[in-house]
This record gives structure tokens, sequence and C-alpha cells, in this order.
């Protein structure tokens, strides 16, 4: 009996460790983009991670429902705006992550693509609960490759070392990997995928912020940022002051001014990071890179990436 076509699939989640090897594992690229769950059906529905429809803000997406030639399917993938030099990268989409209904200008100028990486119902079929090499397998017979879409491939064996060093050099995120045998798990963060990133990359919550001083007179000096931890108090992280360009600084000004408050959101902060600082409402997410954390689980060295739409602040936890 055919399956109803679902209206929702929590993406799977990847938890983060080391890279496994041995048989039973396949490694893909990590994509340093947006992920999305692609609804085709007479049409496309795009899903974020937070189950936001973004369809309209990637129109050029539509050609999926092409490239599948009336098939109904949901699959799963990355949002990714490249460089230059053909690499993904998170700067350039974040031109496009946060517009609704982009101009054609901008459409133009900042092309996306969408590298799908897992099916998860055709053509009234649940293919959930078939091995990940099942799924990649009726994946790749469906031929989704064109202007817009592409299949990235994976691979297995002894590949994993290789694919990581690959990824440094080629300056991607990192790798995922992925057990062979294993199902999709809707929502679910388990141990059937691992994400290993070459730079530790945290998701973070902006609190408050410190005005500039010299060249950043009358700017966003820094970000004061959080994470919530195991008792849902908002716990001080440290702040960011570096990999702002000046259209990012008047963007978040612009994002931080409405959401000004007269106290910190965070449990405690010390005296010397809340002087001059200006409070705000902790709804806004961004990524940091960052070298390590300090004993007291302060951020040290970050650098600010960007702003992500595509999450929700509560899922933003500090993990001892």
């Amino acid at each position: 009996m055919a399956a109803r076509m679902p209206t929702l699939v929590p993406p799977m989640l990847a938890g983060l460790g080391a890279l496994p090897t041995g048989p039973g594992w396949g490694y893909e690229f990590k994509w340093d983009g947006v992920r999305a769950v692609a609804y085709v059906a007479r049409g496309l529905r795009l899903l974020s991670r937070n189950d936001r429809d973004v369809t309209r803000a990637y129109p050029e997406l539509g050609e999926l429902t092409d490239l599948l030639g009336g098939r109904r399917a949901v699959l799963d993938g990355e949002i990714v705006a490249l460089d230059a030099g053909g690499r993904p990268s998170f700067s350039a989409l974040q031109r496009r992550m946060h517009v609704r209904a982009p101009a054609a200008a901008l459409v133009a100028s900042t092309p996306v693509r969408y590298y799908v990486f897992d099916l998860l119902h055709l053509d009234g079929r649940d293919t959930t609960a078939l091995p990940y090499t099942e799924r990649r397998a009726a994946l790749e017979e469906l031929g989704l490759s064109g202007e817009t879409v592409e299949t990235p491939p994976y691979w297995t064996g002894e590949a994993g070392r290789d694919l990581a060093t690959a990824a440094a050099e080629l300056g991607l995120e990192g790798v995922v990997a992925k057990q062979l045998r294993s199902a999709y798990e809707p929502g679910r963060r388990g141990a059937a995928w691992v994400k290993v990133p070459l730079n530790d990359t945290v998701e973070v919550i902006v609190g408050g912020w410190k005005p500039g001083s010299g060249r950043r007179a009358g700017a966003i000096g820094s970000l004061l940022l959080g994470m919530y931890d195991e008792h849902d108090r908002l716990h001080y992280i440290g702040q960011v002051g570096t990999g702002f360009t000046q259209a990012v600084l008047r963007d978040l000004a612009g994002r931080l001014e409405p959401l000004t408050r007269p106290d910190p959101p965070f449990a405690e902060v010390p005296r010397e990071h809340a002087r001059h600082a200006v409070w705000v409402a902790p709804v806004l997410v961004g990524d940091v890179t960052f070298r390590s954390w300090t004993p007291d689980r302060r951020l040290r060295h970050p650098s600010w990436k960007g702003l992500r739409s595509d999450r929700d602040p509560a899922e933003i936890r500090l993990r001892r």
C-alpha cells in the first residue's frame, strides 16, 4: 500500500565526534550552508531545519520539480552559495538567507545550489527505514543534476582520512560519517551520523553588544554571546569582535536596535564585560569559529561567521 506524501519530516542530525573508521561507514563532505528538506509534488516546498517555509527565498531551486519529471519525493540536502573559487561560502549565503523574496538581481548576483544527500520518500514509498546505502542508490538513480541541483558522491572503505585531508585542502568545513546500514531517524541526533569539522564552529545566542572605538566608533564593537545551560539559564560565553564587514555591522545594528532591553539576559556577566553594554532580547542566533574553550566555559579567540535564521535559540545548548 502506498504511503501518503508526508507534510513534515524533521531532518536527522549528526553528533559531533572523532572520525570513525572501518568497513561499516560512508563519508560525505560537510557543506557550509543551510539545511533544507525539499517536498516535491506538483511543485516545490522547502522547509528549513526549524520547519520554516523558505521556498520563496530560493526561487531558482524550483528546477527540482523539472528534474524529477512528475515524480513525488522528499529530499534532504544543504542550500549553499559558492565563492569565486567554487567553494561553499557561508559569508556569501548571508546575502540570501535573510531575504524572504529576493529580487531577480540578487538571485543573479548570489545564486545558490541545492546539494542533495538523502532520499526520504519516493512515489508513495517511505524510504526512511531503508539502510543508508539503499537510500543513496535510489537517490543516485534519480539523476538529480542541473544548474542549481547536484547530488554529491559519498565514499566508503578507508576513504575517511583521505576525504578529511581533501576537505582541508579545498577549504571545506569537514566530513560527515554515516553508518552504511543505518536508517534515517527523523528529528533525532543519533550515533549513526557523526560530523567531523576541521575548525571548531559553535552556534551562539546574541544577548547584547558593546560600542566600538577608533574606526568602529559609533558602530558595534563586539557582540556578547551566550548559550543555555542544563537549568535553562543563559550562560555568558564571551564576546566576539572580529569577522565583521561594514555591511554586516550595519545589518546587525538594524536588527539589534528594536530588541534593546534594560537588563542583561545572561544569568551572570563579569563586571568588566558588562561595562557600557547594550542589552538585547536573546532571539538572534549566529555562528562563530573559535580556537578552544577556557576552563570557565568561555570562547577563546572567537570570530563571527554570520546569523542563522534556521535555528531556534532554545536549541543552543552549552555542552559540558
